[in-house]
Order: structure tokens, then sequence, then C-alpha cells
């Protein structure tokens, strides 16, 4: 049974942008977050990951950073990643898609000999990560106007 799209690495220019476009959709269009804080210097040395359709529409995106670009965001851990900007485009919503991205960077995050990845999760897709196996640590905290708590999951 064909699930109708696929989840690769963004390594070419096309897909990168294509990376950038949900992200616009989804982020900036639908949650109002401002343009200079969805895309940060943050983004040229993360690993993107993307899903697309079949016919090649991208359904959704996400990034993995890590070493010394993801310490700030796990504790100073380098061992753990960070992964972020989780972003899946409304008409592909409950597809799978988001779930796939997250097991692609959680491969990604093995592949590098990461030990866990760390996220900052929006509260109301807490429900979502703790059925991939993350855990919420810390207290609740405002990111671009929104609550989000971290969550962590050992690989």
């Amino acid at each position: 049974m064909s699930t109708g799209y696929v989840v690769r690495v963004a390594e070419e220019a096309a897909d990168r942008e294509a990376c950038f476009a949900v992200r616009k959709e989804v982020f900036v269009a639908e949650q109002g977050v401002p343009e200079d804080v969805e895309y940060d210097t943050y983004d040229a040395g993360a690993l993107h990951v993307l899903a697309v359709r079949e016919d090649g529409v991208p359904l959704g995106t996400g990034r993995l950073l890590y070493g010394s670009e993801a310490a700030g965001k796990t504790g100073g851990d380098l061992s753990v990643g960070s992964l972020g900007r989780l972003a899946v485009t409304r008409e592909a919503r409950g597809l799978g898609v988001g779930a796939a991205l997250v097991r692609a960077i959680e491969d990604a995050a093995r592949a590098r000999g990461l030990a866990a990845v760390d996220l900052h999760a929006q509260t109301h897709a807490l429900g979502f990560y703790e059925r991939l196996g993350y855990v919420a640590y810390g207290p609740e905290f405002p990111d671009a106007g929104i609550p989000h708590r971290s969550m962590r999951r050992p690989l």
C-alpha cells in the first residue's frame, strides 16, 4: 500500500526552499509568527527533513540541530539533538506525516551518535509528542507568543 508521500533529508536547494515554504504557510501565515523570528541563523547548519506527496507537493518539514548548534537549546549537552520547526500543512494533517518527520529526525540524530532528542513543543501538541515517546519537563514558557514546554526522548 502506498503511503502517498515520502520523507527525505532536504539536501538540494529546492528541497530546502520547500521546507521554508511549509514553515511560512504554517508558522507565519497560520500562527502569526513574525518571519524574522521564524527564520534564524540555525537554519544554515541544521539538518532539514521534508515530506513530499508523490506528485511533488510539500506536506511537512522539521529540522535537527546538533553539536554546538544545539547546545543552547539542550542545556549544553552535546549528546542531545534539538528537534524543531516541525510543521505539517493543513491538508496533510492526520495522515501520519508529523510522526514520519519526527522518526526521520530521530534516525538522523542516531546516525550522528546522539543519545536523545529534545524539543520545545507548543502545548497543544504535547499529546502528539507523548505518543511518540517524548516526556515533558520544566515549566511552560512562551516562544513567539505561543505557550511551549520542553520535551525529551532518549534514542
